[in-house]
């Protein structure tokens, strides 16, 4: 008989919720909810849980929120809770929170060829470190190692790390949000309000006033040709998508792959493929060798923080991924 474990995804917007199959990692019964139609976190995996004519008694629920201990405060929304406590109001035996990103991270052992598109560079490299950044509301980032017969993710906020300015242009864009927010983080170019700082940046630098565009408008404006600072926005948001993704690659020699979560970058994916990203990722002057086997991919999988909630459970029961 299979036995089933729960798997969750929760963000600021909407929870998934699924049975993983303890043996295979195979999903069913995925389902998405609004956040904001329940009052809790536990009140949406009960409404899931009585749907189900399986026995469950483990989950893994990953959170856009950093983990630090029992109690989780989620960043973007009002859910607040104790990770003991749920657990034994659920009845389970074990239950996992954990990141996002450790989540996504999680699930990269678990795809095939065909949950993934290659970015240049060559075969991925068997049992080395691996990196996967993505550009969302926020700037997610983890890195994940081969142990023995186990993968250990490493999560953190990578994604805060400073916007390094190479170009001229750059330059000019980096001082003009300094003076607008301070610190400059990765993140405030490469998320979605940062197409919108990138673009707003671009316009005053030229001594024009931006328009109150939202990131989809500068994507949707771009791509139908009907701004060149959209344009030229997203073309510089691949550009530092690269040289950030680059970066991760030095820091853990990842010749097991840098893979790209979703969010953003799909709803481009044409523009992105003909654009500087690989290029800037190589671009690292004396190590630009070293760079240029490291295949890049993105992950085309329709749930990849399900997959990996569900391989982080597997994983600690004792089962090899």
């Amino acid at each position: 008989m299979t036995t089933y474990l729960l798997a969750g995804d929760v963000g600021g917007t909407n929870a998934r919720l699924a049975l993983c199959a303890a043996e295979s990692g195979r999903l069913s019964q995925i389902q998405t909810f609004s956040t904001s139609d329940y009052d809790s976190l536990e009140a949406v995996i009960f409404h899931f849980l009585v749907q189900q004519d399986k026995p469950v008694n483990a989950g893994c629920i990953a959170i856009a929120c950093p983990i630090t201990g029992d109690w989780v405060e989620m960043t973007n929304h009002h859910w607040a809770f104790s990770r003991q406590a749920l657990q034994t109001r659920l009845g389970f035996s074990h239950l996992d929170i954990i990141n996002d990103f450790t989540a996504v991270s999680m699930a990269i052992p678990m795809l095939s060829q065909d949950d993934v598109i290659q970015f240049g560079g060559q075969a991925q490299v068997k049992d080395k470190p691996i990196a996967v950044y993505g550009a969302g509301t926020g700037l997610g980032v983890a890195h994940l190692i081969p142990v023995g017969q186990r993968w250990i993710s490493l999560p953190g906020e990578g994604g805060h790390v400073d916007f390094a300015a190479i170009s001229e242009e750059e330059t000019i864009i980096l001082n003009i949000l300094r003076a607008e927010l301070g610190h400059v983080s990765a993140e405030r170019v490469l998320s979605g309000m940062g197409l919108v700082n990138l673009y707003r940046a671009i316009v005053k630098s030229d001594h024009r006033e931006p328009e109150p565009l939202r990131p989809r408008d500068v994507t949707e404006r771009a791509l139908a040709g009907d701004c060149d600072d959209c344009r030229r926005a997203l073309a510089l948001f691949c550009v530092i998508m690269g040289r950030f993704g680059g970066n991760l690659a030095l820091n853990l020699g990842t010749f097991g792959g840098v893979y790209i979560a979703g969010g953003i970058v799909p709803r481009f994916l044409d523009f992105f493929k003909a654009s500087g990203f690989r290029a800037a990722f190589e671009d690292k002057g004396r190590f630009r060798t070293y760079l240029m086997n490291i295949p890049v991919y993105m992950i085309t999988h329709e749930q990849p923080g399900l997959l990996g909630a569900g391989a982080y459970l597997r994983q600690t029961l004792g089962h090899v991924l």
